[in-house]
């Protein structure tokens, strides 16, 4: 008991308002690091997701967000007409239905071999 009393007397007499900017400071902290971990990547996730449907042309192969794989035959403000099955059905979608962009996923693989055998390349001549 008599170590409990100490301490809360040394709190009191050490700093007035310090007892109050701590927990003001955690709040403040905990923003800070949700912001950084939550809100921001997010964000970020739909910037990349608006260029991509952004930049959709003819041909781009797609997949929606309900699993429909399919060929852009025509864009439009906000619609896109896409070819999908061996019947060549036409369906009408709203970009932001598009989850992915299969053909530029494609490209970049293939521009990611290359620059690794690029790579190999240049180093296996180092060695020689």
């Amino acid at each position: 008991m008599f170590f409990l009393n100490a301490a809360a007397s040394a709190a009191e007499s050490a700093a007035p308002g310090g007892l109050m900017a701590s927990p003001i400071l955690m709040i403040v902290l905990m923003f800070g690091l949700m912001y950084f971990l939550m809100i921001r990547p997010e964000n970020k996730k739909k910037k990349q997701l608006e260029e991509m449907r952004g930049n959709l042309k003819n041909g781009d192969e797609i997949t929606t967000i309900g699993g429909i794989i399919g060929t852009v035959v025509n864009v439009k403000d906000d619609n896109i007409v896409i070819e999908v099955g061996a019947d060549r059905v036409r369906l009408e979608f709203v970009k932001w239905a598009v989850s992915t962009n299969n053909s530029a996923m494609r490209e970049a693989e293939k521009a990611k071999a290359a620059a690794a055998a690029k790579r190999k390349a240049e180093k296996e001549k180092k060695k020689k």
